[in-house]
């Protein structure tokens, strides 16, 4: 016993960190695995200098949290390696000691891009300012304090496409950027971050002494477990109310948050003409952002002639189903503040409906339970339907808090443009009860004017129900879309449809460390209505039966695979512009009406492979193929669809994003090809510093359609109505090249130098790159400065 109790004591003298209990007598140990989640962490009248080194005297009266828990791929047990996390604060800043020991394998960290260290190790501090188990910032670093932040709501949204019966917990939207400080180092035992999170950068409660909710959570890549400071279960329909709390905060000083940001752009576009190429200069254009915080809680931002030349391009994407509009995520930094508090059920805001506003004014905030956000802004005139009026965009977006977890909410969203108008009122809520139960509503009407003509009230209903057992879950999902219901402000897929989907799924557990550490399986049913068909009780119009099995396997890979038996129905006003051309009784020829078969069956099946994020690269693959519908010509295919995904870090600076998206359609009858789509994409990034990077993005986008006939049934060449006149269709292609190159300077969020060039090209057969030919190119500068006072 002596023996034990002298070595121990050597021990402590030698590495005192690395053990989950340690540190001075005045510090307070806070173990997640013991229940201790509530925190009252010494106010301290001091500042440290943010290097990395947590070697200043105040950290060792800093409270102390450890004792963390695997969240995923499994629950319930101790973590692998130990973390301590060290916080005190002062009057204007909250600090954060991470400490965070590696002992099973190689610490991955690289000199990443802010928002792109996701695949490096990295530990997720999550602020709940308002102590509402609903909505958290998120600050999150890679081991040299690399930052990523944003806010995570929970809004009830589950994983969709082949994992949809996989439990996770939602996402963080990476949106948002604050400013605050970090530094980090490798060291013998993994590594430690130093993290400054100023007062000045948070909102929170209008109060004299605060209560935050807090949890931590770190990601080690060469195992894929996730770790939470709190014992946070999965099955849960909260990932949020399972925080701890931080009590007693008082003496805030968040003082005066005024952030000026002007920014100068020039603009040099190039454009054939008869005489060659010429460049056209625009600007120097002045425009920038101004950001006041008008209380603890309420902020209000106005923008005027912003530029966005700088944001990345959008990765192309693929539209197999005509019916179903491709949605674009928001990347522009004006709108991406606050914009977790314009989220809506079924995406009645969408603020990239607002094209290059001229002005734009948004006030967002939390009191009294209530988050609320307001926008409004004016259009450019391009995006007019008359080129000559300047569209103006209001929105509005309030939730109410009710009891612990739920939420009540209500959406107005106005669009006028000239004498035309569209707007939009809903009324949502979610209820969460009973642990893992969770249910979601969303009743919405709207009206519009066109040309003089005025729609009726035309509604859209939304009903959700999702048990988010560990074991057994099961989601459900019930939407009516009617057939004039316009979003103008908003992103509606498809209207005119009813949708009822039911999930349920069966999740098993392997031991830590065996080969199989998870397996969910799920069974989706979907059913597919024209909502004309639905509201008259006529027959169904898509029926789908999914089988999908995914598994988490040792070290970080994932699986999955599935089978899809379906039925697809004839979509009449899809094909309401095609006939056939048919031989005339008395000769020549005649144009009949296009009637498709009125179903098609699909049997097809999947695999996907996700590899972990090892140290240099990552990569994922996915595969589709079986008989699918050929919706050039409403006829049965055979469809394949391939993605791969292959990401290198060669070194700690520089990044290699290659991605590979195609798709095949070939006729049954005979099996020539009628469709085929192809999108290679390289982006190379270098980063020279911290805040010094140079981008490029190489973008391919080669489609070709063949010339359209009756496929399987007469054979007939398809017309499609042009103008007014029925025309022959011809087969097509498109062979499109687009280069960009970014030079980037951002010491912070704000303050910006920019400087890039951009070309597009053409040329005749797909990815031969030789023929290309320059259809537009510009060259563009922008510089801004934040003064925050």
């Amino acid at each position: 016993m002596l023996v034990t109790l002298l070595l121990a004591l050597q021990a402590a003298s030698v590495a005192p960190a690395n053990l989950e209990g340690a540190g001075p007598p005045t510090q307070t140990v806070y173990s997640g695995r013991a229940s201790a989640l509530t925190v009252k962490i010494p106010r301290i009248e001091n500042e440290v200098i943010i290097d990395g080194a947590l070697d200043e005297a105040v950290w060792g009266s800093a409270a102390m949290l450890n004792g963390f828990s695997q969240f995923s791929p499994s629950d319930g047990v101790a973590a692998s390696d130990s973390t301590q996390v060290l916080v005190w604060y002062s009057p204007t800043a909250v600090y954060f000691g991470i400490r965070a020991f590696e002992a099973h394998g190689q610490v991955h960290a690289t000199l990443a891009n802010r928002d792109k260290i996701f695949a490096d190790d990295n530990v997720q501090i999550l602020l709940g300012t308002f102590n509402d188990g609903r909505q958290a910032t998120v600050f999150a670093l890679n081991p040299f304090g690399i930052q990523a932040d944003g806010a995570l709501v929970e809004t009830g949204k589950t994983a969709g496409g082949f994992t949809g019966g996989t439990l996770s917990r939602e996402p963080t939207d990476l949106s948002p950027d604050f400013t605050f400080q970090s530094k980090g180092r490798l060291t013998d035992f993994g590594y430690e971050i130093e993290v400054r999170i100023p007062f000045k950068s948070l909102r929170y409660q209008a109060q004299d002494v605060q209560t935050w909710q807090l949890n931590v959570v770190r990601e080690t890549q060469h195992s894929g477990y996730e770790d939470s400071w709190t014992p946070a279960h999965r099955a849960s329909a909260s990932f949020l109310g399972q925080s701890g709390t931080l009590v007693g905060l008082n003496g805030l000083h968040r003082g005066l948050v005024l952030d000026v940001n002007p920014e100068l752009t020039g603009k040099l576009d190039g454009a054939p003409t008869g005489s060659g190429w010429k460049y056209k200069s625009t600007g120097p254009d002045i425009g920038g952002n101004v950001r006041w915080g008008v209380t603890n809680n309420l902020t209000l931002n106005g923008t005027a002639k912003p530029d966005f030349s700088q944001v990345e391009s959008d990765a192309g994407q693929l539209a197999f189903d005509p019916r179903q509009a491709l949605f674009f995520a928001e990347k522009r930094p004006f709108f991406l503040e606050g914009i977790e508090l314009f989220s809506s059920p079924t995406n009645l805001i969408y603020t990239r409906r607002i094209v290059q506003p001229v002005a734009a004014v948004k006030l967002t905030g939390k009191g009294l339970g209530v988050n609320a956000g307001l926008l409004s802004a004016v259009d450019d005139r391009a995006a007019s339907a008359t080129g000559s009026d300047n569209p103006v965009y209001n929105i509005l977006r309030v939730q109410k808090d009710v009891g612990p977890q739920s939420r009540l909410g209500v959406v107005y969203t106005d669009r006028i443009d000239g004498n035309d108008y569209n707007r939009v009122g809903a009324l949502d809520g979610r209820l969460v009860f009973g642990g893992v139960y969770s249910a979601q509503f969303q009743v919405a009407g709207s009206l519009t004017r066109s040309n003089s003509l005025t729609t009726p009230l035309s509604p859209l209903w939304l009903a959700k129900f999702n048990r988010n057992g560990k074991a057994f879950g099961f989601r459900t999902s019930f939407t009516g879309i009617a057939d004039q219901f316009r979003a103008g402000s908003g992103f509606i897929s498809r209207p005119g449809i009813v949708d009822l989907v039911v999930n349920p799924s069966y999740t098993l557990y392997g031991k830590r460390g065996s080969l199989i550490e998870s397996f969910t399986g799920d069974i989706a049913l979907d059913g597919t209505w024209q909502y004309q068909h639905f509201v008259h009780s006529r027959n169904i119009q898509d029926q789908k039966l999914h089988f999908n099995g995914n598994a988490s396997l040792h070290g970080g890979w994932a699986v999955g695979t599935g089978l899809f038996i379906e039925s697809f129905g004839y979509d009449s006003a899809l094909y309401a512009g095609y006939a056939l051309e048919r031989p005339a009784a008395g000769g020549g020829l005649d144009t009949v009406r296009f009637t498709g078969q009125p179903t098609i069956p699909n049997f097809e099946g999947y695999v996907q492979v996700v590899t972990p994020q090892f140290a240099k690269f990552d990569g994922s693959i996915f595969a589709l193929y079986g008989h699918d519908e050929n919706f050039f010509e409403w006829a049965s295919s055979k469809l394949l669809i391939g993605t791969a995904a292959f990401n290198w870090r060669p070194t700690d600076k520089l990044r290699a994003e290659l991605s590979y998206n195609w798709q095949l359609v070939l006729r049954r009858s005979d099996g020539s090809k009628v469709g085929e789509g192809r999108i290679p994409r390289l982006k190379l990034e270098y980063q020279i510093a911290r805040p010094l990077f140079v981008r490029l993005v190489g973008q391919y986008d080669a489609e070709q359609v063949a010339a359209l006939r009756d496929d399987g049934r007469t054979n007939a060449p398809i017309l499609i109505l042009q103008n007014g006149t029925y025309v022959r269709t011809t087969a097509q292609q498109s062979n499109s090249f687009r280069g960009d190159v970014l030079v980037s300077y951002q010491p912070t969020p704000g303050t910006v130098l920019f400087a890039g060039y951009g070309s597009t090209l053409d040329e005749p057969k797909a990815l031969h790159f030789s023929g290309l030919r320059r259809q537009v190119d510009g060259f563009f500068l922008k510089v801004s400065y934040l003064y925050r006072l």
